[in-house]
């Protein structure tokens, strides 16, 4: 992992702090008069010594008690202020770091995520941009309290004068009352936060699981939006358990004050009565004093900063990388294409030591069905990839109508591809949405059409809720065969010009590989198509069939061209249809 200087982590922050520098600002003004209280409070407890305590003014007393409520009464509002506007700040810029790391994903190769796993990606996006808001904000409001103060401050009181001490715990029951009071309510509020952590966990295992779909069908905006639509969701329902938190600690810092009003009172008669020393009043305020409030820690502060800019590393390295496949800044749009489509002596490899294509020349007529076969590995997969180009060749050149497909628009090329995977993604969304992914400005009849020439609208129309049914994550509500005919109305809808059927029928059983075939047969009119099959019975009507081995074409021809030859199609075909092949 690239390592940043800690100033360079910190300069790149602070320009996502920078729209919201007035709340900044005010949060700071509070922060100021909230630590000015701190200071008029000893200020406050010498005129008791030098005017209460050594004139005997009780008058001056009750004057001051007074005034150590209202301060402690504006303390608490300053401290409310600075609490919520720190948080909104640091939440807001943890919301746009996480838009702008959203964003930046849509635009890496496909390559950046075959290379990583799904959960680090997201673990990048959630923790790690969640960490940083300690690097941000969070470090100007850090204040802890640390328990060997308690205790000591405690012990030290009752040794001083342990009836004052008894009458400072009377506040014991508010406090603990005022805590089971707010816990409930961010109780509440934490689990809707959990919940709403949870939408966008989700979301983002679609579109990362999803992430072919999405570029074939260019719905990146579209998945921005919906990200920005529940990351929204998620500040609102964070700054609601941040507004109980900021109102919580006033309550219980009133109560202390009213303990330390009590102490001053109680205190200050008995020093008055001879009952108690002047010194030890004082003495006994300090411990009151520490007790009640946090106590910065500076060593936890450094800790806290070091492990945010561990997470900054992470996520700086994320949106410093290049996406590996780059639209030309001249890049063209490509007009609408007949489907001729032509590889010239291509070369590939997902590394150096790996080729995957070797010297790759294929042509394919406009309207033609093209069959790839060949063993596992063979590069099959490999030529779908590069069609859209979720890759770019490494050598060679790939073009459509004669144009290559470097030169063109990534919207404009895969506006005319159209995918139908072996692994069918939808999403967690109603029958009617997964359909309308293909083309999202289509009318309810259009649908509908699309879903009967998949062979699809019988089977919906039977759905609890037709075609408002949702189809659960990943479409695990749906069987494997209705899922893939809902990806193939998916496909027609958005009425490609090119198809790319993956190993589409591999997964079903023999009653669904019969239907979702003759709607795959449906969907191939007039399109250029490219098959890439395991079940050779599913190619044999395919007007070429392409043999792949190690990367490069080892036979072509038709069906029966291809089982005359005797060849590696004869082979694999013998395999898979032994008897009739003897026969």
């Amino acid at each position: 992992m690239k390592q940043y200087n800690s100033w360079q982590s910190y300069k790149r922050l602070l320009r996502f702090v920078l729209p919201y520098k007035k709340r900044l600002v005010v949060a700071v003004i509070c922060m100021a008069f909230s630590g000015l209280s701190n200071v008029v409070v000893p200020w406050l407890i010498k005129d008791v010594i030098d005017k209460v305590l050594a004139n005997k003014d009780v008058f001056t007393l009750n004057l001051i008690v007074i005034g150590i409520l209202a301060l402690f009464f504006a303390r608490g509002f300053f401290y409310f202020g600075q609490r919520y506007l720190m948080s909104f700040v640091g939440q807001k810029i943890v919301n746009d770091i996480r838009e702008a790391l959203y964003r930046h994903l849509q635009t890496l190769s496909l390559s950046y995520f075959d290379k990583r796993k799904t959960g680090n990606i997201m673990s990048n996006l959630t923790n790690d941009v969640t960490a940083l808001q300690t690097a941000i904000a969070g470090n100007l409001i850090s204040f802890v309290q640390e328990a060997v103060i308690l205790v000591g401050s405690l012990a030290s009181m009752l040794y001083l004068y342990w009836k004052l001490t008894l009458l400072t715990l009377v506040i014991v029951p508010l406090v603990v009352f005022t805590i089971r009071f707010f816990g409930g309510r961010l109780r509440q509020a934490g689990h809707k936060v959990q919940g709403k952590m949870a939408d966008i966990t989700a979301l983002l295992e679609e579109a990362i699981s999803g992430i072919r779909i999405i570029r074939s069908f260019n719905r990146e905006e579209f998945e921005i939006k919906r990200f920005v639509v529940q990351n929204d969701s998620n500040f609102w329902a964070l700054m609601a358990t941040t507004r109980l938190t900021a109102m919580l600690t006033p309550f219980i810092q009133f109560f202390a004050a009213i303990a330390v009003t009590g102490i001053i009172w109680y205190g200050g008669m008995s020093v008055i009565n001879g009952e108690m020393t002047a010194g030890a009043l004082i003495a006994f305020l300090i411990y009151a004093i520490n007790l009640a409030n946090p106590v910065r820690r500076i060593s936890e502060i450094y800790g806290d900063i070091q492990k945010s800019l561990a997470a900054a590393d992470r996520v700086f390295e994320t949106l410093d990388t290049e996406p590996e496949v780059k639209e030309k800044d001249d890049a063209v749009e490509l007009p609408r294409v007949e489907g001729h489509v032509c590889f010239h002596h291509v070369d590939f490899a997902y590394d150096a030591d790996h080729p995957a294509l070797t010297d790759f020349n294929l042509e394919i007529q406009p309207g033609e069905i093209v069959a790839l076969v060949g063993p596992s590995g063979a590069g099959k997969s490999t030529v779908a990839n590069l069609l859209p180009r979720f890759y770019d060749v490494t050598g060679g050149s790939l073009t459509i109508d004669g144009t290559d497909v470097r030169d063109v628009t990534f919207q404009s090329l895969r506006q005319q591809i159209g995918l139908v995977p072996q692994e069918t993604m939808l999403f967690n969304a109603t029958v009617r949405e997964n359909i309308l992914y293909g083309r999202l400005d289509a009318t309810d009849d259009e649908i509908v059409q699309a879903a009967k020439a998949a062979n699809a609208h019988e089977f919906i129309s039977r759905l609890p809720d037709g075609y408002d049914t949702i189809v659960g994550d990943r479409g695990n509500a749906l069987s494997g065969g209705q899922r893939q005919r809902i990806a193939i109305a998916r496909a027609i809808l958005k009425d490609p010009r090119i198809l790319i059927l993956d190993e589409a029928t591999s997964a079903l059983d023999t009653e669904s590989e019969k239907i979702v075939q003759a709607a795959l047969e449906r969907l191939m009119q007039g399109r250029t198509s490219v098959v890439i099959a395991h079940r050779l019975s599913t190619v044999r009507d395919a007007d070429k069939i392409v043999v792949i081995d190690h990367g490069r074409i080892v036979e072509e021809g038709t069906h029966a061209e291809l089982l005359a030859r005797g060849g590696l199609y004869a082979h694999l075909y013998a395999v898979q249809f032994k008897e009739k092949a003897e026969g």
